[in-house]
């Protein structure tokens, strides 16, 4: 080895603790304390990918909310765990070196807790408590990023978001989810974007569905019929993820969108833990490159939906959807608005 280049190198790093890099000595002073003491991963209150605690979303960019409610299920429940799953994971972010953004030190972030719900019985109330809860996080100038509960919660998210223009959405899931009453239900998990659509809060001919399979595509005619953009899993895995990025941005159309992700859209290799697997699924491989492909597009919230604890012995499913959540936190952070507030 070169004797100059070592003894430069011992010169410049001597002191451990010292970063150079304006970009990951930025990231560092959001981690490492005094002395270069870094907080243990393990122990504290824990919170959604360890952003502080807020107790209500005034003066946030984002709001990081849990949403534990599973009452619109139709196969195994469970998903009403997954928000304290998911605040479980440790060691998620602080930096995302593909996009190059610390969002927890770039923006102004906190977990400020569940979504209050009058009763753990009445899906029909449950459904209006989530919609009056993140209507008060809009007001507040707030972004919504959310961990659910089953996917019964994105429709009043949605009406809370959309009350004044309709939002576009990339939904990744295994299924459509825009079937109509179930058993004489109007809420369930299977009709959430049919709903949105039909309140006028999501634009369908701005909605794109991505990794959709399974026997339930007789359910899905809505889906079609208003101009919802579908791409199944079986035709996912022949194109090239820079088609599929297209498509989204062509879909999108540059205007405000919501993302949504239900780990039921992952193989259950990757996400075992969910009420409705289906096999074939994407790899979160491939949804990470996707999701980053909309860097620079205005998002205006998400969620990770469908995590249920007791089905995922390894606790993979958890893992996967901290990841997820993650990269939309990410995202939104490159949103334009709030880089130009910056």
């Amino acid at each position: 080895m070169d004797k100059k280049k070592l003894d430069a190198l011992r010169a410049r790093f001597a002191d451990g603790t010292a970063f150079f890099d304006p970009k990951f000595k930025e990231v560092a002073a959001t981690v490492f304390r005094a002395a270069g003491i870094r907080s243990k991963p393990y122990s504290g209150i824990p919170t959604l990918l360890n952003a502080p605690h807020a107790d209500g979303a005034a003066g946030l960019d984002v709001a990081l909310i849990g949403v534990p409610m599973d009452l619109g299920v139709t196969n195994r429940a469970g998903a009403r765990f997954g928000p304290r799953a998911v605040r479980t994971i440790e060691r998620i972010g602080p930096y995302n070196h593909f996009l190059a953004v610390a969002p927890l030190a770039q923006i102004k972030c906190a977990d400020i807790g569940d979504v209050p719900f009058r009763s753990r019985f009445d899906l029909t109330q449950s459904i209006a408590d989530i919609e009056a809860f993140y209507r008060d996080i809009v007001a507040a100038g707030a972004r919504p990023l959310s961990v659910g509960g089953d996917h019964s919660i994105t429709y009043p998210i949605l009406k809370a978001l959309g009350a004044r223009k309709p939002v576009g959405c990339v939904h990744i899931d295994a299924h459509c989810d825009t079937s109509g009453d179930y058993e004489g239900a109007k809420f369930h998990h299977g009709g959430p974007f049919r709903l949105a659509v039909l309140d006028g809060v999501l634009d369908p001919e701005r909605t794109i569905q991505i990794g959709i399979r399974g026997s339930a595509e007789f359910l899905w005619e809505f889906s079609y019929d208003s101009g919802m953009t579908v791409i199944h899993a079986e035709d996912f895995a022949q194109m090239p993820i820079t088609a599929v990025i297209a498509k989204c941005i062509e879909v999108l159309r540059g205007e405000p969108f919501y993302i949504s992700i239900d780990v039921d859209g992952f193989d259950p290799s990757f996400a075992p833990g969910t009420g409705t697997p289906e096999v074939g699924g994407l790899a979160p491989r491939e949804v990470q490159a996707l999701l980053r492909g909309l860097k620079g597009l205005d998002i205006v919230g998400g969620d990770v939906v469908e995590v249920a604890p007791q089905y995922d012995t390894t606790t993979n499913t958890a893992q996967l959807g901290a990841q997820m959540l993650f990269e939309i936190l990410s995202l939104i952070a490159l949103s334009p608005a709030l880089v130009r507030k910056a």
